[in-house]
């Protein structure tokens, strides 16, 4: 368990599954919860995580890997969420490790201040995907056989 130890024990990045949370915070594995907004599948359950956190007085400081939605979605969450850790995930990895990145908005809604990340106030998730992007990726559907 993570008192065991004498730092600070982060963890979650992956797990999707609400009743793994609920033990993962009962028996405080962790000393700050760090789930992903994508993999538990959207806000709402993100929400429920981090409502678990509150309750139980651990921070959160989600995972976001990369500079696609997750880290402005990320963003927005850290504004909503009581609890929040004092950090976020900025991924140092640009477009030379990510190469898909590339172009993926008309203007950069990332920038940090002072150490600080500022969350844009625009409409929606404060962003504009490129449509020249758009116009490069690949669509595929997948279906349940």
């Amino acid at each position: 368990m993570a008192d065991a130890l004498d730092i600070d024990v982060t963890g979650g990045e992956q797990d999707c599954d609400l009743g793994v949370w609920k033990r993962m915070i009962d028996m405080r594995a962790v000393d700050i919860v760090q789930p992903d907004i994508l993999y538990l599948g959207g806000i709402c359950r993100t929400l429920r995580v981090c409502r678990m956190a509150a309750a139980a007085g651990l921070p959160v400081t989600p995972h976001c890997a990369n500079w696609g939605m997750v880290t402005l979605f990320t963003m927005h969450l850290l504004k909503a969420i009581p609890g929040a850790g004092k950090y976020l995930e900025f991924s140092i990895e640009g477009p030379d490790y990510y190469p898909w990145q590339e172009g993926l908005y008309v203007a950069s809604p990332y920038a940090i201040e002072d150490g600080h990340a500022i969350i844009t106030d625009a409409p929606g998730w404060g962003v504009e995907v490129h449509p020249e992007w758009l116009a490069r990726s690949q669509y595929r559907v997948s279906e349940r056989r």
